[in-house]
């Protein structure tokens, strides 16, 4: 799909992801991008660069997926759609009912108003979850569904509805199977916060990082701007259906990754406690690559040392902001 002069509507495009696929289409020669979001977890401060760019609009009238005449209405006049809005893993797991109505009931109307509009082409965010715990290595998109969570299960439908839209309607639609997604923009003070947040609240009280078992669960993490780069190969490439596994196909345990984030911390002195296991969703998790080079032409371009990077002098900014906008506020 050439991008040029397309209108694009990003669902979910003020969260952590969709934030940065706004910015990664600015790049490109599309005309207009617009922003559908309720709000719920992304934030209008996630687009200020954006906003900047006369391009870049919210929609108005609201942005939940769950109302179909405005979804519908935004709808009007695009080209391309990238679909990310969705309730989380631990948000589904607490809360099934919502996650149905959400991720199953407002994929169905994304997928509805695309076919009504004749969208030339949708991204769906799909998850690594759909695989549960990997029984090969590295998984390819061939893996089985192994997935025991209620938030894989409504990807798996996610999955399932594009595949049956693209056949009976001809929508083109590319599902994108995230690894472990991290980077600037991250939330790191809500319910639902990443491993490598809770790690660096440890190391910022001068704690040492929690460790549940040995530490050898592992997992494929990819920064958040390679998978905004992701989503653009995908509208762009000339593939009209699939399912593609984003990562960089690399295994980093969370001993590794806390030892990581407490050398980039300059913290090796607090060393890491361990804790007997915990009861966890997955524990070994790598991604195979090659199909969405070859499909997509993407290839992940920031190593882990680098995005962490990243991540961590982004948090330190931002808390230091929020701070002191508090401090002028007298709170």
């Amino acid at each position: 799909m050439d991008l040029t002069n397309k209108r694009i509507l990003v669902i979910g495009g003020a969260g952590l992801i969709g934030s940065h696929v706004v910015e990664e289409l600015l790049k490109t020669a599309v005309s207009e991008v617009v922003v559908y979001d309720d709000f719920s977890r992304g934030t209008r401060d996630n687009l200020a660069e954006a906003l900047k760019d006369p391009r870049v609009s919210i929609f108005p009238y609201g942005g939940s997926i769950l109302h179909r005449d405005i979804l519908e209405c935004a709808m009007e006049n695009v080209d391309g759609v990238v679909h990310l809005a969705a309730l989380w893993l631990l948000h589904c797991y607490e809360f099934p009912q919502s996650a149905f109505e959400t991720n199953i009931g407002g994929t169905f109307n994304v997928l509805e108003a695309c076919r009504k509009h004749q969208v030339e082409k949708l991204i769906f965010s799909s998850s690594a979850s759909v695989y549960g715990n990997a029984m090969e290595e590295p998984m390819t998109e061939d893996h089985p569904y192994n997935n025991w969570t209620f938030y894989g299960a409504t990807k798996i439908s996610g999955e399932h509805m594009l595949k049956a839209y693209h056949a009976r309607y001809g929508l083109d639609g590319i599902g994108l199977r995230y690894m472990n997604v991290y980077g600037p923009r991250q939330d790191y003070k809500g319910a639902y916060i990443a491993v490598m947040m809770k790690i660096l609240d440890k190391i910022d009280r001068g704690e040492q990082p929690v460790v549940h078992g040995d530490g050898s669960q592992s997992f494929d993490f990819i920064h958040v701007r390679d998978v905004a780069r992701a989503n653009v190969c995908a509208l762009q490439s000339d593939c009209p259906f699939g399912f593609f596994n984003v990562g960089r196909g690399i295994k980093t345990s969370i001993k590794e990754l806390a030892e990581l984030l407490l050398r980039l911390k300059g913290r090796q002195d607090l060393g890491i406690h361990y804790e007997p296991a915990s009861s966890s969703f997955v524990t070994n998790r790598v991604g195979d690559t090659q199909a969405a080079r070859k499909n997509l032409g993407f290839e992940w371009s920031i190593d882990l040392e680098e995005g962490m990077g990243s991540l961590i002098e982004w948090r330190d900014t931002h808390k230091a902001e929020v701070a002191a906008r508090r401090a002028a506020e007298g709170r």
